[in-house]
């Protein structure tokens, strides 16, 4: 679950630090009820002090969530492959997860911590390599390194970091070269994120579909699911199903 995704469609804001942890919450566990996929949630900064992080660190657990990430982005944080963030000082950066590691430690929470850095771009790649391994110390499960700038430096920190799973992200235009799946894996990576590229075919999609309607004409049959298909996408066969039991048996 992407911080920039959910503030552009929940929103129509920039993923600037304008969504609240409330929202974001919120939304999370929606998301978490709608699919039976472990989902990663994006935790922002902990959205405070350590005692939010630790609040954040619980209440996605108890939304469902299967992994939280926390980042070591100055607030009001940003997207990652967009320009103007800031980190905070390491010091700060590994209480957060400090903090993140005890809460989940203390409350017996099933859930993996994902620590981030996005150090590479402001302070470079060996700040971020490091803090990662720092990260790393403490107890984060894994590591996600933001936006390397080639692939020789996706090589170095998988290189570097051996032995903890890591996370490329791989946003369209953006910093990090877009490499195939096998590429990754030779180098060490275990998860690809594509955070935007559903919600930029999804509206362009829309975009050319508002087009074409205020042209006078309609989306073609091929550019859409049918009626049946969407009611079989969001569970209305399951919820008729269900109901005409329950009135049998009643």
């Amino acid at each position: 679950m992407s911080g920039f995704a959910v503030s552009a469609a929940r929103l129509g804001l920039p993923d600037t630090g304008l969504i609240s942890y409330a929202e974001m919450l919120d939304q999370g566990r929606n998301l978490c009820d709608a699919v039976e996929i472990p989902v990663i949630g994006d935790a922002d900064t902990g959205y405070g002090n350590p005692m939010n992080v630790q609040r954040t660190v619980r209440g996605y657990a108890r939304a469902g969530f299967a992994c939280a990430m926390l980042e070591d982005q100055l607030a009001p944080k940003r997207c990652g492959h967009t320009r103007g963030k800031e980190v905070v000082e390491r010091i700060e950066a590994l209480t957060r997860i400090r903090a993140a590691v005890e809460a989940r430690t203390e409350s017996g929470l099933d859930l993996l911590l994902m620590a981030r850095t996005d150090a590479r771009t402001t302070r470079g790649l060996d700040e971020a390599i490091d803090r990662a391994k720092a990260f790393r110390d403490l107890g984060a499960d894994v590591l996600f390194v933001e936006a390397p700038a080639s692939e020789d430096e996706l090589e170095r920190i998988a290189r570097e970091l051996e032995g903890t799973p890591l996370m490329a992200n791989l946003v369209e235009e953006g910093d990090t070269p877009m490499l195939a799946h096998a590429e990754l894996e030779a180098l060490g990576f275990k998860i690809a994120a594509y955070p935007l590229t559903l919600l930029e075919v999804a509206s362009k999609a829309i975009s050319g579909a508002l087009a074409t309607m205020a042209s006078g004409s309609h989306p073609p049959d091929e550019a859409r699911l049918s009626f049946a298909e969407l009611r079989e996408l969001v569970g209305f066969p399951a919820y008729t199903a269900g109901e005409e039991r329950y009135r049998e048996e009643g």
